[in-house]
């Protein structure tokens, strides 16, 4: 195996049982870096500090990762037209900007028993955003709303 010391020198092409004696001297511990590389890499360190470096290197990862936001738009049985179109437009922005968009429909009263024109509504809503936005949870129904979630498109 190739091996590296603890300053990031290479040592050369070692045995196994050498480059562990050489990691036992000086009170660190012997890990394999590369495994499939022709020899196998390894490196003398202290491998604690090296879980460390690695988790802490994760979490900066993970926090420039942009998370989906999601956003709610809201729509009631007896929405008109204009008022429809008006929050295609607000949909489109958020889906612009890469955020999730929950559209929830709520049901008054006797108009939950209308569920076919509510999903009608709801597939119209699709359709005008469908060139921007995939559907990620088709229309369902629970108790007085209905709701489906769009995501963008990459």
């Amino acid at each position: 195996m190739r091996l590296i010391d603890a300053e990031g020198e290479q040592l050369g092409v070692r045995k196994t049982e050498e480059a562990l004696k050489l990691a036992e001297e000086a009170g660190l511990d012997l890990v394999e870096v590369a495994p499939k590389a022709k020899p196998p890499v390894c490196k003398i360190l202290d491998y604690g500090k090296h879980q460390y470096r690695q988790a802490k290197l994760d979490r900066k990862h993970k926090k420039q990762q942009k998370q989906g936001e999601m956003k709610g738009i809201r729509l009631t049985f007896r929405i008109d037209k204009h008022d429809m179109e008006t929050k295609i437009k607000q949909a489109k922005k958020f889906l612009d900007k890469q955020c999730i968009v929950k559209v929830t429909l709520v049901f008054r009263g006797r108009e939950a028993a209308h569920v076919d024109i509510a999903k009608e509504k709801l597939d119209f809503f699709y359709d005008s955003l469908k060139d921007i936005a995939h559907l990620d949870h088709p229309p369902k129904k629970q108790g007085y709303t209905m709701f489906m979630i769009l995501v963008p498109q990459k």
